[in-house]
């Protein structure tokens, strides 16, 4: 025969549902806390795609940035991805291992490294790019164009802002991508 549990006065039973309801994350009011958490839901939906391909998160920014701009240095790669050199040659050398980049050397001199897709690397940045595609269109559902490049605007301002103040170079060219007339919202081109 089970023992019965002696029932619990109503209100011991309501603290523990009034504690919860009380509970919100530390940093709820936090512009910096929201970015965190959105960055982290993005880094996850990205991840879990890419993984399909065989690729990790972090990956496919340095196969966007070269598939971009074709060939570039470590150093131009890394000032590119806003992160420090070693950072940027440790995920060159797991691509090239995978046979998705080259290194090369330059000639003159042997301290500048160059780096470019390879063919095999190059498919993958058309498939990393319909991934990307999907998981924004994923995280601004709801979002009118105008709402969606000020969003860009204002994290590219918050990215040069950290950047600086890590002493890393900071890229003022961001803005003009987005041009003319988006605090007014002319040019409204953006996909709803």
């Amino acid at each position: 025969m089970a023992a019965v549990e002696p029932a619990l006065p109503p209100e011991a039973e309501e603290r523990p549902r009034k504690a919860a309801k009380r509970l919100r994350p530390p940093g709820a009011k936090s512009v910096g806390w929201a970015l965190v958490q959105a960055a982290r839901m993005h880094r996850g939906r990205i991840g879990d795609r890419l993984a399909a391909l065989g690729l990790f998160a972090g990956q496919e920014q340095v196969v966007q940035a070269l598939a971009a701009a074709g060939t570039m240095t470590m150093g131009d790669l890394a000032a590119t991805l806003r992160v420090r050199p070693p950072t940027a040659s440790k995920t060159v050398t797991r691509l090239a291992a995978l046979g998705f980049v080259e290194r090369q050397a330059e000639a003159g001199d042997g301290r500048i490294v160059r780096v470019r897709l390879t063919e095999a690397g190059l498919a993958k940045a058309a498939a990393i790019d319909r991934i990307w595609d999907e998981v924004e269109a994923e995280m601004l559902d709801g979002f009118e164009g105008k709402e969606r490049r000020r969003l860009r605007k204002l994290l590219r301002r918050a990215a040069r802002n950290l950047a600086g103040a890590s002493g890393l170079d900071v890229q003022e060219a961001d803005d003009d991508l987005d041009g003319p007339g988006l605090e007014a919202g002319e040019g409204d081109r953006d996909a709803d």
